[in-house]
């Protein structure tokens, strides 16, 4: 089900839409309250939101639905861009994806968004949603960050992560685990250019550990995270005792740029036994190939359990070709991290 108030927005999405066979759009509504009674009628397996309409602003509306009939929503929207911050609001309360509506030439812009619309809706049917508690707010001042302890100071213990749908919820759960003194961290998610340098500042507002967005040359040393930028590859390299973070450009992997099986190989190739992954959340293969590699190298290996899981893809994959060491629920996936980084030589 779609809900825009512009006309031709709604019948440009559905017109879209219809371009697969295995999605049916079951209704249309211009505003929050005619959604609301149009969802109790046709009962949608996904929803499609705009954020600025009249009556409510989509947003109120999501948080709304999110507490009193839990279900797939991604949103589509011109302000999901704006400052990033809508977005990263809209994936708090509970949306599982989000698609940007083009600035210029809404309609040959947005035809031209038909095989990332369609892909992220149907992911979003298979998702699992349920009603979010509230996250509490950080501290004033920020989150604690004191001196980093002696237990991870060696600058060869590395940490991988890997996410897409679902993910930025998943990284901020674990990342806000880790202690001020974490082994270095590098992680991929699939999003967009010009999104993961405020997902980094967010994360850097919620988390003990520094969060920012990665640069060719940074070296990866404890108490910092380093988020591979949008459109661009994430390696690591040895340099001297040093391990430094890769940026490059190049073809899609995997179907992704940047792509976490990128990242996961330089892992295996660079770090072998010296580094710790976990693959979470997300919708196709991406990373599988890259965590098996990193098991065969003898690092220590996760993916996250179905469970937990937004959308069971990417661990699902990893699983499949032997590439988890362990399978866990989110909330257990922080420890066995730090555990595993601990235990390596």
């Amino acid at each position: 089900m779609i809900v825009d108030d512009s006309a031709l927005m709604r019948q440009l999405l559905t017109d879209i839409l219809r371009t697969d066979p295995a999605l049916e759009v079951v209704g249309a509504a211009p505003d929050p309250y005619t959604a609301w009674d149009r969802i109790k009628q046709v009962e949608p397996d996904v929803l499609t939101l705009d954020v600025e309409m009249p009556r409510m602003d989509g947003l109120t509306f999501l948080d709304k639905l999110m507490s009193n009939r839990p279900m797939p929503v991604v949103m589509v929207s011109s302000l999901t861009e704006k400052g990033c911050e809508t977005t990263f609001r809209a994936l708090e309360l509970g949306a599982v994806d989000f698609v940007t509506k083009p600035k210029l030439d809404m309609t040959s812009g947005t035809l031209a968004l038909t095989g990332e619309l369609v892909s992220k809706v149907k992911a979003a049917a298979r998702a699992r949603v349920q009603r979010r508690s509230p996250r509490p707010a950080p501290p004033a001042g920020g989150p604690a960050r004191a001196p980093a302890a002696a237990g991870f100071r060696t600058t060869h213990k590395v940490i991988a992560i890997g996410a897409s749908t679902g993910g930025c919820e998943a990284l901020v759960s674990v990342l806000s685990a880790f202690p001020p003194d974490a082994p270095g961290t590098v992680a991929v998610i699939h999003m967009p250019e010009g999104f993961t340098k405020s997902f980094a500042a967010r994360l850097d507002r919620l988390c003990a550990v520094r969060v920012s967005e990665a640069r060719d040359g940074d070296r990866v040393v404890p108490g910092h995270v380093l988020l591979a930028p949008g459109n661009f590859h994430l390696e690591v390299a040895r340099s001297g005792a040093m391990t430094v973070a890769r940026v490059r450009g190049g073809e899609a992997v995997s179907r992704h740029r940047p792509s976490v099986d990128v990242l996961f190989q330089s892992c295996a190739r660079e770090l072998g036994t010296n580094a710790a992954a976990a693959i979470l959340t997300g919708m196709g293969d991406d990373g599988a190939r890259g965590l098996a590699a990193m098991r065969r190298a003898g690092a220590h290996t996760i993916a996250q359990d179905e469970a937990t899981c937004v959308v069971f893809g990417m661990p699902k994959e990893a699983i499949a070709l032997g590439g988890a060491s362990q399978v866990l629920p989110l909330d257990r996936i922080p420890e066995h991290l730090l555990r595993a980084a601990a235990a390596i030589t």
